[in-house]
C-alpha cells in the first residue's frame, strides 16, 4: 500500500468523500447496542424527515449507542445514524487503532447535540456532526459567500485526521486533503501539522450546496519537483537531513518539500538489521544520486562508498 518514494498522487480534496464511513463497517470490532429499547418512530417517511430537519438546520439531542473504529453510532426515528470521530468537537487524535477504539467506547451512552449533514437514502447513510452545531446555519451562509477559489486565507487547524486537517476560517471549516498538505511524502497530517496550530491556506474549490471548503497548503508555492531534473543529475554528491527511517530504507530532505530515498541495499556495505543501525532521524548525510524522476517524484540516493568528500554544486 505504501510506495517507496510518493504516496500522495493529486486527489481533488473532498470532505463528502473523507467522511464516508460506513456505520455499519467494521461489526467485529464495534461497541454495539446492548438490550436497548427505542420508541417507536412517530408515523411519516423518517428519510423525509431527516431532510427537512438538516434543511432547517435544527438541532437534535441522541444519546450514543454504539461506536467502530471511524466514529460513534446513534438512532433517530428508527434509523441508525453515524457521528464521524472528525465531527466531534473535542475528539483527541489517536494513531493507534486499539486506543482510538478505547476512546471512543468511552463517549457511549453520551448525550450528544447533533445536526444532520448528509441524508441518502439509497445508501442508508444518515450523517450527523457535533461541529456543525458551533455555527448558525444563517452564519454559515454569510461566510460561504464571502470565500472565493484561488484566495489566500488564513486559519487554525482544529482536527487532524487520517485523511486530512480541518482549518477553521472564521466560523467557516474548510479540509486540507493529505494530499494538499505538502508536495513530499506524507504519512499522517499529525507530521506536520498540530491542533491550535495557525496555517495559510489556498482555497482550491467552494461548495455552497454541500457547504464545503477545500484547501491547500502546498499550492501556495511552486512544485520543487517541476525542474528537480535541472537541480539534480545522476552522480552527484548531496547534503541532506534523515527524516522518516522505514523498514525499507531512510528519506533525506534536500530541500524543503523535496527528498530522496536511501533504499535499505544502499544504505551501507555488510549486513545489519535495520536503517536506523546505519542513520538516525535528524543525522545530516552526504549521498550520491542514483537516478532523478521528476515526473513521479522520485530521487534514488546512495551511501555505499561515500567517503568525507565535499558535496559538488
Amino acid at each position: 500500500m505504501e510506495e517507496s518514494f510518493d504516496d500522495n498522487a493529486p486527489v481533488q480534496a473532498d470532505a463528502a468523500e473523507a467522511m464516508a464511513l460506513e456505520p455499519a463497517a467494521d461489526a467485529a470490532e464495534a461497541g454495539p447496542p446492548h438490550e436497548l429499547i427505542f420508541p417507536a418512530p412517530p408515523p411519516g417517511d423518517p428519510w423525509q424527515m431527516a431532510q427537512e430537519m438538516m434543511d432547517a438546520d435544527r438541532t437534535l439531542h441522541l444519546p450514543v449507542v454504539g461506536y467502530n473504529k471511524g466514529g460513534l453510532l446513534v438512532f433517530w426515528n428508527g434509523i441508525q445514524g453515524f457521528v464521524p470521530a472528525s465531527q466531534l468537537i473535542d475528539f483527541p487524535q489517536f494513531h493507534v487503532p486499539r486506543e482510538r477504539l478505547q476512546a471512543l467506547e468511552a463517549w457511549q451512552n453520551r448525550q450528544l447535540t447533533l445536526k444532520i449533514i448528509e441524508v441518502n437514502r439509497s445508501n442508508s447513510r444518515l450523517i450527523f456532526s457535533e461541529r456543525a452545531t458551533l455555527v448558525a446555519a444563517e452564519q454559515r451562509e454569510v461566510l460561504l459567500l464571502g470565500v472565493q477559489p484561488e484566495e489566500r486565507r488564513h486559519g487554525i487547524v482544529t482536527n487532524l485526521t487520517d485523511f486530512g486537517a480541518f482549518v477553521d476560517l472564521g466560523g467557516l471549516e474548510g479540509l486540507i486533503h493529505i494530499s494538499e498538505i505538502s508536495w513530499s511524502r506524507v504519512t499522517h497530517p499529525s507530521a506536520l501539522l498540530r491542533p491550535g496550530q495557525e496555517v495559510e491556506v489556498l482555497v482550491l474549490s467552494v461548495d455552497k450546496t454541500a457547504e464545503r471548503v477545500a484547501l491547500s497548503m502546498k499550492r501556495l508555492h511552486a512544485d520543487p519537483w517541476q525542474d528537480v531534473e535541472s537541480r539534480y543529475r545522476s552522480g552527484q554528491l548531496v547534503t541532506g537531513v534523515v527524516g522518516n527511517v522505514t523498514t525499507y530504507g531512510a528519506f533525506v530532505i534536500l530541500e524543503e518539500e523535496l527528498e530522496g530515498l536511501i533504499h535499505i541495499s544502499e544504505l551501507a556495505e555488510g549486513r545489519f538489521l535495520h536503517p536506523r543501525d546505519v542513520v538516525r532521524s535528524g543525522e545530516t548525510v552526504t549521498a550520491r544520486v542514483l537516478s532523478v524522476d521528476g515526473r513521479h517524484k522520485r530521487l534514488a540516493l546512495s551511501l555505499r562508498g561515500i567517503d568525507a568528500a565535499a558535496p559538488q554544486p
